[in-house]
């Protein structure tokens, strides 16, 4: 079943345009989030799906209802927001409890909901204090707490975690995820960090300039991206121009680049003879092998723990890796080779 559709959405802010004729479904229990880059429209869009604002034209409807001009305490959704919204002169308690009082919920069930709230998102020892006594995580907790408290069939996220550490993020994201799927709740959440995405996401909407550049699982994302803004904007990408010379049974197609020539694989032929081909700089394997073969030096090197960043040049471009191997030096002569396989065709060159 179709939680939410969108249908050919547009917002304009005076002349200019946030959005740009969008149109996309997302499925009952499903986790889409938006991703991109701060002013692409991914606020906007989820603000538009909230309630908070009308589109300039076009529809949305959640669970079939065509909701567009009905306010948000009329629609079946909850919104988390990343500067908390929390009333300040409340209790942790009574902001838990607030959506539930306004529905009028039983007294039995409301408490019910709210010990079950305060255990999942590990508010036991903080019921009776005020907003202002808590952690920015704490507060963070509690946004989130009364936004599931009220069972939604749809709940927003709005970079709910960009205000947390580290370590914290990663924490409360798991508890996101976790009661998301344990109750069935379809959300949206968006966000520009693409560590989060990846993690978090059925699908994901990478937005830029007002439309969705590319839709897809995580993974599909990762590995194929459709165009240059795409494979830069998640993860790191290797991006060259490239000519194509010859096609080799409809599956490999032979390129130059300023690296030399490659091989690259693809289940679709490229856009075009002059193109763009990208490839992930952890996708390597050291030593010659029998395609694509690049001699490099190192120009620079960076240990990051799990893996050493290096960047090199080779003829008359700078690239990088990603390796699993601390010992190699500054200057050092080294040969790797990528599979054909993880070639991208991206877009044409204009």
């Amino acid at each position: 079943m179709t939680a939410i559709r969108v249908v050919d959405v547009e917002m304009q802010f005076g002349s200019f345009v946030a959005l740009k004729s969008m149109s996309f479904d997302v499925a009952e229990g499903e986790f889409v989030t938006l991703l991109g880059p701060s002013g692409c429209g991914k606020t906007t869009l989820l603000k538009l799906i909230s309630g908070f604002l009308q589109p300039t034209s076009g529809r949305i409807e959640i669970n079939g209802e065509d909701v567009t001009g009905v306010p948000p305490e009329k629609r079946d959704t909850a919104l988390c927001f990343q500067s908390y919204a929390l009333f300040p002169h409340l209790s942790v308690r009574e902001n838990l409890l607030f959506g539930l009082r306004q529905q009028k919920m039983a007294s039995a069930q409301r408490d019910a909901r709210l010990a079950q709230i305060v255990a999942q998102v590990d508010l036991e020892q903080h019921l009776d204090k005020l907003p202002n006594q808590l952690s920015g995580g704490q507060q963070q907790r509690v946004a989130l707490g009364r936004a599931l408290a009220m069972r939604p069939s749809v709940i927003l996220f709005d970079e709910p975690l960009s205000n947390l550490d580290a370590k914290l993020r990663e924490s409360v994201r798991y508890e996101i995820r976790k009661i998301q799927r344990e109750y069935g709740l379809t959300a949206i959440y968006v966000t520009h960090d693409q560590y989060e995405a990846l993690a978090m996401s059925d699908r994901v909407f990478i937005m830029n300039g007002g439309v969705v550049e590319q839709s897809g699982v995580p993974e599909e994302i990762y590995s194929r991206p459709k165009t240059s803004f795409v494979a830069d904007f998640i993860g790191s990408a290797n991006i060259l121009d490239a000519t194509v010379v010859a096609e080799n049974g409809g599956t490999h197609w032979e390129v130059e680049t300023a690296l030399g020539s490659l091989t690259v694989g693809s289940g679709t032929p490229p856009p075009a003879k002059n193109v763009r081909i990208c490839w992930r700089p952890e996708r390597v394997t050291l030593g010659r092998g029998a395609q694509n073969t690049v001699s490099a030096e190192v120009a620079t090197r960076s240990f990051q723990g799990n893996f050493t960043d290096i960047l090199f040049a080779s003829g008359n471009v700078s690239q990088r890796l990603q390796l699993n191997r601390a010992d190699i030096g500054e200057g050092e002569r080294i040969e790797f080779h990528i599979d054909p396989a993880d070639i991208t065709f991206l877009e044409a060159l204009s």
